[in-house]
C-alpha cells in the first residue's frame, strides 16, 4: 500500500491507552481524518467514534474499505488475540499490531512460561496443573504465599496472591469455575520478593527501540492493598530503570523472546509490554502484554517529542531502524478515577458535571476511559472513568497538580488513590 500525505487513520478500543493515542495521532501533520472504534466521550472531540463491536472483524473490514483508511491502530489485547492482525492483513489493510501467534505471548501465559523455559529467560519458578483435582493436590505439598493464574486474558484480573491453603483453593475453584472464561489449565508460580516495573519497546518485526518505562499501581487501596484492578495509576519513568538494568532486560528477556518467534518463523509488529519483577537489580518476567499498557500508555505518551503517527507508519514499512524516537526529558505521573465500587459492582451512567469547565494547564491532560458523551454532558459507563495526568520535572509537584484537579472536579460517585507514585516521591 502507498502511504498518502495526507491520511485516514482508526483506532480500535474504548479506553484511556486509545484516547492517548488519539491524541498523539492527531498532532501529526500527515493526519486527515481519525476514526476510534467504538472510542468514548473524550474520542468523540478528536475523532469520530464509530459504534462497532471490537470482535465484529468483518464489519471494521468494511468500515476501513468504504473511508480509505490506510492504517488501523489496535489498542486492547483482546482483537488481538483473536487475530484481528491477520483477518485484516488479508485485505490489504496496514495495521499496527502483533498477529495471532505473536499475541499468545499475552494470550496464554504458559506459553509465555514455557518460552522462559526452553530460552533461559529469568522468570519465577512454576507448575503447570491440567484440573482442579491435580491443582487441588499440588497446594498440599507447597510452599506460601503462592501466586496462581488463569492461563487465558482476565483483564489484568486473573492473578491470585495466595497466603495459605484457603485462599488458593478460593482461586483454583474460581478459575476453574469459569471466573476468566473456559479454563484448560492453570499456572502456579513461586512468590517472588521484589519491585515491579513496567518496560515497553516498539518494533517492526526486523527490531526493536525502547518506547518508556513506568511503574503501575495495580491494588485499589492506598499502599498497594485490596483487590487488583486494571490500573489505579502510573508514573514513567520508573524509579528502578538505568541503563545498566536495561541492558539486563534487552539481552536476558527481550532478545531471547523474539529469537523463540523467530525461530517459529515469526515475528513481533507492535508494542510489546515486558511486566518485570526487580530483585537485587536483577530482572525476572512476570508476564508479557501485546499492546501499551492501561494506565501507562497514559503516563508515556504525553513525554514523545516525535511525530507519533510517523512511528507507526515506519513500523508497518519495517523501516524502524530509520526513525529516531525523541522523548521530553521529563517526569510524568497518572491518576485514574475510578466509579465507587470498582473492581466490584458499581453504578453506571453518572453525570460527571463540571467536567468541561476544568481548567488545565500545558502541561496536564485528561484522558477518558469509561465514558458516553451525550450532547454537551459527560456520562461514566466503566469502573475506570478518567485519567488525571501532569508532566514535569518533579513527580510531587506533578501529583499534587492532579489532586487539585481532581478535588476541583469533586464527582461524587468517583474514588481515586492520592499516594500513586508514593515509592519514589517519598524517599
Amino acid at each position: 500500500m502507498v502511504y498518502k500525505l495526507y491520511m485516514n487513520v482508526a483506532v480500535i478500543g474504548s479506553g484511556g491507552r486509545e484516547h492517548a493515542i488519539c491524541e498523539s495521532i492527531i498532532k501529526s501533520k500527515k493526519i486527515k481524518k481519525l476514526y476510534c472504534i467504538p472510542g468514548n466521550g473524550g474520542t468523540a472531540s478528536i475523532a469520530q467514534n464509530i459504534n462497532i463491536d471490537l470482535l465484529n472483524f468483518r464489519k471494521i473490514r468494511d468500515f476501513i474499505k468504504e473511508n480509505e483508511i490506510s492504517l488501523v491502530v489496535v489498542g486492547p489485547e483482546k482483537p488481538l488475540v483473536e487475530g484481528i492482525t491477520n483477518y485484516l492483513e488479508k485485505y490489504k489493510i496496514k495495521v499496527f499490531g502483533p498477529n495471532k501467534f505473536a499475541s499468545k505471548l499475552e494470550g496464554s501465559k504458559i506459553f509465555t512460561k514455557n518460552i522462559c523455559k526452553k530460552y533461559k529467560i529469568p522468570t519465577a519458578k512454576f507448575e503447570v496443573k491440567q484440573n482442579r483435582s491435580q491443582s487441588l493436590k499440588y497446594i498440599q505439598n507447597t510452599k506460601f504465599p503462592l501466586i496462581i493464574k488463569a492461563d487465558n486474558l482476565a483483564s489484568g484480573k486473573g492473578v491470585y496472591i495466595c497466603k495459605n491453603p484457603l485462599e488458593a483453593r478460593k482461586a483454583i475453584n474460581e478459575i476453574f469455575n469459569g471466573k476468566f472464561g473456559i479454563a484448560k489449565k492453570i499456572l502456579f508460580e513461586e512468590f517472588l520478593l521484589g519491585e515491579e516495573m513496567s518496560y515497553f519497546i516498539i518494533s517492526d518485526g526486523l527490531t526493536f527501540k525502547y518506547f518508556g518505562s513506568a511503574q503501575d499501581h495495580k491494588r485499589v487501596l492506598e499502599g498497594d492493598k485490596g483487590k487488583n484492578t486494571g490500573g489505579m495509576g502510573a508514573y514513567s519513568p520508573s524509579r528502578l530503570f538505568s541503563k545498566n538494568l536495561e541492558k539486563k532486560i534487552i539481552e536476558k528477556i527481550i532478545k531471547p523472546t523474539l529469537k523463540a518467534l523467530k525461530d517459529k518463523k515469526e515475528k513481533f509488529k507492535g508494542f510489546l509490554y515486558a511486566g518485570l519483577m526487580i530483585k537485587n537489580n536483577e530482572p525476572y518476567l512476570i508476564e508479557y502484554n501485546v499492546r501499551m499498557g492501561d494506565p501507562e500508555c497514559q503516563t508515556i505518551l504525553p513525554n514523545l517529542k516525535s511525530d507519533f503517527l510517523d512511528i507507526l507508519i515506519a513500523c508497518c514499512r519495517n523501516k524502524l531502524s530509520e526513525k529516531k524516537i525523541k522523548w521530553h526529558n521529563k517526569k510524568s505521573i497518572c491518576i485514574v478515577l475510578c466509579s465507587k465500587g470498582y473492581p466490584d459492582k458499581f453504578k453506571k451512567n453518572i453525570e460527571i458535571k463540571k467536567l468541561e469547565r476544568l481548567k488545565k494547564k500545558k502541561n496536564q491532560f485528561i484522558f477518558h476511559a469509561g465514558t458516553f458523551k451525550k450532547e454537551q454532558s459527560f456520562f461514566s459507563t466503566g469502573g475506570r472513568v478518567l485519567n488525571f495526568v501532569s508532566t514535569s520535572m518533579n513527580l510531587a509537584k506533578s501529583r499534587a497538580q492532579v489532586l487539585k484537579t481532581l478535588k476541583n472536579l469533586n464527582w461524587q460517585n468517583g474514588f481515586f488513590r492520592k499516594d500513586i507514585g508514593y515509592k519514589v516521591i517519598n524517599k
